[in-house]
């Protein structure tokens, strides 16, 4: 420990910083970078197909999730449809709106492994409200 060692601890601590996953990840904006939406909240896409995922242990349903291609950058998304027998109401080649479910850190919720999204709208349709009942489905 020396009269000028407070300068080397810093320069140490700054180079050691970087063997960090989480501040290299921070620092270089890796997240925004590699996100499909782009920083956006929603984004527009069209249907490709839809999907049946398995949830994780120790449940054990079928969670329905269809395949999106985005429009504003072509990529392929996965993402859940919520409500009770909403799948019905979306179809392959429909243009659906899409947002975060909300999970821990970006991660995907719940007990659906690798679904981040999730749909709200089927052809500028609120998706919750053709489920109950209170408006039918747009003709494109």
């Amino acid at each position: 420990m020396g009269l000028r060692n407070a300068q080397k601890q810093i320069k140490n601590r700054r180079k050691f910083r970087w063997k960090s996953r989480k501040y290299k990840v921070r620092t270089l904006n890796l997240y925004a970078k590699s996100d499909p939406l782009k920083g956006a909240n929603q984004a527009k896409g069209i249907v490709l197909q839809k999907v049946q995922k398995e949830a994780k242990q120790p449940n054990s349903a079928m969670r329905k999730c269809c395949r999106i291609q985005l429009t504003k950058n072509g990529k392929q998304v996965t993402a859940f449809i919520p409500g009770n027998l909403a799948q019905k109401f979306i179809d392959e080649h429909d243009e659906v709106m899409i947002e975060r479910i909300g999970g821990k850190q970006g991660r995907s919720k719940g007990d659906i492994p690798g679904v981040r999204f999730q749909v709200i709208k089927v052809n500028d349709q609120p998706l919750h409200r053709l489920v109950r009942g209170k408006i039918e489905k747009g003709r494109r």
